[in-house]
């Protein structure tokens, strides 16, 4: 039998890493995808005899874009929210794993710390109500809001005075007001960013350095470059994940297991499903062409 190149070794392996995934999707995701495409086209009642399923055209996309007062202000505010933090995490989940990458007392359990929000925020913790420890301490907190209000305001007119652009102004203290979620939604990118960082060869540090550059030429013309390929999968998982649980996902909930109204939610959850895929197309297309691939 004829020896498989690299490459084509490369590609076997690929298919046999995507084949539990694949055998997943169509065993438990493709038929409900089909039936809520069908869904999302007809009227669904629910009665003692099963799904009655009368087809109304796009009827349920109409009334999900005119008539309902909160699917759009909510699919709006969730890009917007999109936008904001992505670039954030990406961008704080890179610079926590360089810094974690350093050789210093304690690196281990100073990781298990960045990556603790993600086993916080799964299974019965998640589900918490307001009567928890976790709302108490909170309850607590309420009262230093002003403090840090106060200190967000000063921060904001400190840079102004600067010169600094009024729109990078508030893109700024508005990351500061978003510091608790960009730290709890970094975890996983940290992680992955310092499994890349820690994959590039040191021989190329070592030249640097004998060649006298700093570390801040080193970041940008060796790690920047090395990790760029991880930068496009984290800000793709950084997007879907930012999509998972928003007001957007709450809506179609209450709107197909409140209300029972299964057409209109199934209608609403296509019209999200679509502005996702246009934002990731994108996305993709435009930070594809300036990834690195080392060789």
């Amino acid at each position: 039998m004829k020896q498989r190149s690299y490459l084509q070794q490369k590609a076997l392996w690929g298919i046999i890493f995507a084949f539990p995934w694949l055998i997943g999707f169509i065993f438990f995701f493709l038929v409900p995808l089909v039936d809520s495409l069908r869904y999302s086209f007809s009227s669904v009642v629910a009665s003692s005899e099963g799904l009655n399923i009368n087809f109304i055209g796009l009827e349920n996309y109409i009334n999900a874009l005119t008539v309902n007062t909160n699917f759009n202000r909510s699919l709006v505010e969730s890009i917007v929210n999109m936008v904001v933090n992505v670039p954030l995490i990406v961008i704080f989940s890179l610079f926590i794993a360089v810094l974690l990458n350093q050789k210093f007392v304690g690196r281990a359990f100073a990781r298990s710390i960045f990556f603790l929000p993600v086993i916080l925020a799964s299974g019965i913790i998640l589900t918490l109500e307001s009567s928890s420890l976790i709302q108490a301490v909170n309850d607590e907190n309420i009262g230093s809001g002003f403090t840090s209000a106060m200190g967000v305001f000063e921060l904001e007119n400190m840079m102004l005075r600067a010169g600094v652009s009024e729109i990078i102004v508030q893109y700024l203290t508005g990351a500061v007001d978003r510091i608790y979620q960009i730290v709890s939604q970094s975890g996983v990118q940290i992680l992955i960013f310092l499994a890349a960082i820690q994959t590039i060869p040191p021989q190329l540090y070592e030249a640097s350095t004998m060649e006298g550059a700093t570390g801040y030429e080193s970041f940008w013309k060796i790690t920047f470059p090395m990790v760029s390929p991880l930068i496009f999968v984290n800000m793709i998982y950084t997007i879907i994940d930012s999509f998972s649980v928003n007001a957007m996902t709450d809506l179609i909930r209450q709107t197909g297991f409140t209300s029972f109204n299964f057409g209109l939610s199934s209608a609403m959850a296509w019209i999200y499903f679509l502005a996702i895929a246009l934002i990731l197309l994108t996305s993709s297309y435009l930070v594809s062409k300036r990834v690195f691939y080392y060789d």
